[in-house]
């Protein structure tokens, strides 16, 4: 199982910022995730980059147990 790692708004739907997920690709982890966190995890992912081992990365690319996936929501704020 891969290492997930979750951040802001991604973090807080599936109230972890860390779990094991099963899955041999970045899309069957995010399945798997999504199954795992529900509704509001699922209405977030579509907005967020997803990074392999600190590389941008899209649903075909193959992980491992030694892999960690990222899930980056998008972030606002900042001084006006």
């Amino acid at each position: 199982m891969a290492v997930l790692r979750l951040f802001a708004a991604a973090r807080t739907a599936a109230g972890t910022a860390r779990d094991l997920v099963p899955g041999d690709s970045v899309a069957e982890i995010l399945a798997s995730a999504t199954e795992r966190y529900g509704d509001e995890f699922a209405a977030i992912l579509p907005t967020c980059a997803i990074w392999v081992n600190g590389d941008p990365a899209d649903g075909t690319v193959a992980v491992t147990d030694a892999d960690e996936v990222a899930v980056l929501p998008p972030v606002s704020g900042g001084a006006s």
